[in-house]
């Protein structure tokens, strides 16, 4: 059975000379290929160990550092499956995840230990180690003992690497499984599409949690043996700082707004750059312009989703539309109305796509993934979709109830679903406003109870609950109490209404 590792290809392609750096940065040690393919050996070996076995699942929540990259590689080597998961995740968050994916093992943070190993008990999970941002931690301790030489798990293509969790439009997060195949065929198509060259030098200033970061961003690297510099978060003054020494590097709208308020962003800070990229949400076209008169490089956009990685960018050689996201990669594209009707050129319909990238299917909900494709294969995403004369695609909307704010997707109902079951609520409607600086922001309304509770219920107290139950980036940055919320004559709460009013007092 011929192997197709994800890790055995990124492994293809280390140099000659392993001594080459693969990472250095202003608060990390320096890593070589070399220190990266033995450093994964040893925890592959470590997480095998533990009880884990191929196939299995191994739960992530961790900061950024080197070493939960290299356990991410570690995973890919043992054969197991990676579950990251967002840092600002809370407890009932966790909970839900630990007992849905049933993982053999955890990875969270030092100071998450006494909460997550009680949810990990509970869940059936073998072991809950620990690696802090420093690198710190049970795993990296449990490791070092062990051989750095590891033969790599032979897997098959259409083997899982990887669930990501999405947020679900029913408030219920959905676990897309991506195959090593998938990742590795979209790996290569952005390398291609966007001329990775053996002395590019990657600025990696992304999370490591979710698509953009981890794959986008790091399987690119990987696939040249290329250097990476590695901020452990973004700031923009360390970013401007790093420019000269770096070839490339990728961000979210929010990175490009927070850089234009930096003087020190100038055209010669910029003069070895090549290429920057942007998504995870929209990019306005007044900072795309804003971008390139200050520093002379057009950002280029591309579009995708955890679901498939990468799907459209704009060209590398061509012009770069703002307010596009450019061609199909290596998909096969189609825009569709609600019940499957092919539209022509120019109508407005949802994007639907087919090819390697597309994931296996959303984790123990057959119905859900059986109702997300046509019956010739193709996924719908979604996404309201226009294909222009130009041949450019753009996003024009979305047909799910989703907000995007600062690159992360947030569904209403997950909010609302926290929310209704607060003491004093009797109904609440969550929408999103644009935002200058993160794209989107959460706005909540919320309606009282008629009782004790809803006589004293306030905008703090509201904020105050979901911050102990939510991802920081899940809370509303605004919330009205209001006395009902405004419905049409089937019943259906009128969000346009509320989304309008939010952005009047905006």
């Amino acid at each position: 059975m011929p192997d197709k590792n994800l890790y055995s290809l990124f492994e293809s392609r280390f140099p000659d000379d392993m001594t080459q750096t693969a990472f250095e940065g202003p608060d990390i040690a320096r890593y070589s290929y070399a220190d990266v393919h033995a450093a994964s050996a040893r925890i592959a070996y470590f997480l095998l160990q533990q009880g884990a076995l191929p196939g299995d699942r191994v739960a992530v929540q961790v900061g950024k550092s080197v070493e939960a990259v290299i356990l991410y590689l570690g995973c890919l080597r043992a054969g197991l499956v990676y579950l990251p998961l967002n840092t600002a995740y809370k407890a009932a968050e966790i909970e839900y995840f630990l007992t849905d994916a049933s993982p053999a093992l955890v990875v969270c943070d030092p100071a998450s230990l006494e909460s997550i190993r009680d949810i990990a008990a509970t869940a059936g999970v073998k072991e809950v180690l620990t690696l802090d941002e420093a690198g710190k931690g049970s795993l990296m301790t449990g490791a070092v003992s062990f051989p750095g030489h590891f033969d790599t798990v032979v897997r098959t293509g259409d083997d899982l690497a990887a669930i990501l969790y999405t947020s679900g439009t029913t408030g219920r997060s959905k676990g897309a499984m991506l195959t090593h195949n998938n990742l590795a065929s979209n790996a290569l198509s952005l390398h291609r599409a966007w001329h990775f060259e053996a002395d590019d030098v990657l600025l990696h200033a992304l999370p490591i949690f979710h698509v953009h970061g981890l794959f986008v961003a790091l399987h690119c690297a990987f696939l040249n043996a290329n250097k990476v510099i590695f901020l452990t978060r973004f700031d923009a003054k360390a970013v401007i700082e790093n420019l000269p020494k770096a070839t490339v590097f990728m961000g979210v709208p929010t990175f490009y707004v927070r850089l234009l308020a930096e003087a020190t962003l100038t055209k010669d800070a910029c003069r070895t750059m090549r290429l920057f990229t942007a998504g995870s949400a929209p990019l306005l076209e007044e900072t795309f312009n804003a971008f390139s008169a200050r520093t002379g490089h057009v950002i280029l956009e591309r579009y995708g989703m955890t679901e498939a990685g990468m799907i459209t960018t704009n060209p590398y050689d061509g012009e770069r539309k703002a307010g596009t996201v450019g061609f199909p990669l290596d998909n096969d594209v189609r825009i569709a109305d609600e019940d499957g009707r092919i539209l022509a050129d120019g109508e407005i319909g949802i994007l639907e796509i087919k090819g390697p990238n597309v994931f296996k299917g959303y984790w123990q909900m057959p119905e859900k993934t059986a109702a997300e494709f046509r019956p010739d294969g193709y996924f719908i995403t979604g996404d309201m979709t226009q294909k222009g004369e130009d041949g450019y695609y753009r996003i024009v909307g979305r047909a799910k109830d989703l907000i995007i704010s600062g690159g992360y997707n947030v569904y209403p109902k997950e909010i609302e679903s926290f929310i209704d079951d607060m003491p004093g609520v009797a109904e609440s409607a969550v929408v999103g406003r644009p935002d200058p600086d993160f794209g989107e922001a959460v706005v909540a309304f919320v309606v009282a109870a008629d009782d004790d509770a809803g006589a004293t219920l306030t905008a703090e107290t509201v904020t105050a609950y979901i911050k102990e139950k939510l991802a920081n980036f899940k809370v509303p940055k605004q919330v009205y109490i209001v006395e009902d919320l405004p419905r049409n004559t089937m019943g259906k709460v009128q969000k346009k209404l509320l989304r309008d009013r939010a952005l009047a007092d905006a």
